[in-house]
């Protein structure tokens, strides 16, 4: 029997990890077996261990996003199935990407057509972050060529999900859902709560339907595409941390996530997302930062949460800031961190701007209703429309 993909597409910070977690748990209740694959630029990706831990068998994809490494992603794909047999692969790519319609979900499906199935393309949208890019303003924390990116994610959506319903007073949601449905008139539009599960499992009634998949056909002009990612710095580090004393790790990790937020709103630099592990005895602490407007926010894995001396800290850090301010900051952080009884020891570092996206397969669909500038949706034309260099190729 086929394998059914379900990518989980949506801007960094949007909640897919939490879906992922969620909706696998899900089917898993519904006696189908489950694995996943996450996609980052670089190692040490907090999502792979965070579903790790929950007992999934995962894959991780790194060194570019899915379009630019499909063999690795096939290849992934072919170990899960050899080890765990699943029913359903779930598979997070890089927040930072789009045209994974045409890169990912159409070529998996033309060159892998015996093994897989393919679900509706769902892009999650984080209402926070909508709500500021429906209404930029003139001084919005993200350019025009980053918020090109958020919009063609939305553009090439089957299904466009309204996450962390649960914080919205029911007027705005609602609100939110009828302008998504104006403006995306060709998807379907959901509003769920990943966090404690609020509508999922009528989501996931429809990932397991007949439903097309991958339908609509955009166009992506590369070069706005690859920078807008450029401007993004992109941090992942391992660090070791060493008290003299036994201590609960929780107000380290809150701290640490503060003391990150404050450093980049002293910079100007707007938060995509700020993600931490941190590994200890008998748990583990998950901590997030989706915006300099948000409040940082833990998830506790595992039985226990004894005081203890060692730990392991995972971060990733999405900014937009140059990479060199990016790590500064981060190095400043886990210096003043570094206090009397604690020691910080940074064992891996990686920080850099994601490089220009290359798929090595794009497949069109002419037969589909090309969404673009002659669309009636004004967000497009008025809103996300960049302003071009020299160079204006559409270039795959």
């Amino acid at each position: 029997m086929a394998v059914r993909v379900i990518l989980v597409g949506g801007f960094l910070g949007a909640g897919k990890t939490t879906l992922l977690r969620q909706a696998g748990r899900r089917l898993m209740s519904r006696g189908l077996k489950v694995a996943m694959v996450t996609n980052d630029q670089a190692a040490d990706l907090v999502d792979t261990e965070t579903l790790r831990r929950e007992g999934f068998g995962v894959e991780e994809v790194s060194g570019g996003c899915f379009c630019c490494r499909f063999r690795d992603l096939a290849d992934a794909g072919a170990r899960l199935f050899e080890r765990h047999a699943p029913d359903v692969l779930l598979c997070e790519p890089v927040g930072s990407c789009t045209d994974l319609a045409a890169t990912v979900l159409r070529p998996l499906a033309h060159f892998l057509k015996d093994r897989y199935t393919i679900a509706p393309y769902t892009v999650l949208v984080d209402p926070e972050r909508l709500a500021g890019l429906l209404e930029p303003g003139p001084h919005h924390p993200f350019s025009e060529k980053v918020r090109y990116i958020f919009s063609k994610q939305l553009e090439e959506a089957d299904t466009i999900a309204l996450n962390k319903s649960d914080a919205l007073p029911a007027p705005e949601r609602s609100a939110l859902h009828d302008r998504l449905g104006q403006l995306f008139p060709s998807a379907q539009v959901r509003a769920f709560s990943a966090l404690n599960g609020d509508g999922l499992d009528a989501w996931l009634d429809e990932m397991l339907s007949e439903r097309p998949s991958a339908r609509q056909a955009i166009h992506v002009d590369y070069d706005v595409y690859a920078e807008g990612e450029a401007e993004l710095g992109w941090l992942n580090a391992a660090v070791r941390l060493h008290a003299t004393e036994e201590r609960a790790w929780k107000p380290v990790c809150l701290d640490l996530l503060r003391a990150l937020k404050d450093a980049f709103a002293a910079s100007g630099a707007e938060v995509a997302h700020v993600k931490l592990s941190l590994t200890a005895p008998g748990h583990a602490l998950i901590g997030n930062l989706t915006s300099n407007r948000g409040t940082p926010f833990l998830l506790v894995q595992g039985t226990s949460e004894e005081p203890s001396r060692k730990a392991l800290l995972i971060l990733n850090a999405r900014v937009h800031m140059a990479p060199a301010e990016l790590e500064g900051a981060v190095r400043d952080v886990l210096t003043r961190a570094s206090t009397s009884g604690l020691s910080v020891a940074t064992e891996r570092l990686e920080c850099f701007s994601p490089g220009r996206p290359v798929p090595q397969h794009r497949l069109p669909l002419p037969e589909a209703c090309t969404v673009g500038a002659e669309n009636p949706c004004q967000i497009l034309r008025d809103v996300f429309k960049p302003k071009r260099g020299p160079t204006q190729g559409d270039r795959p």
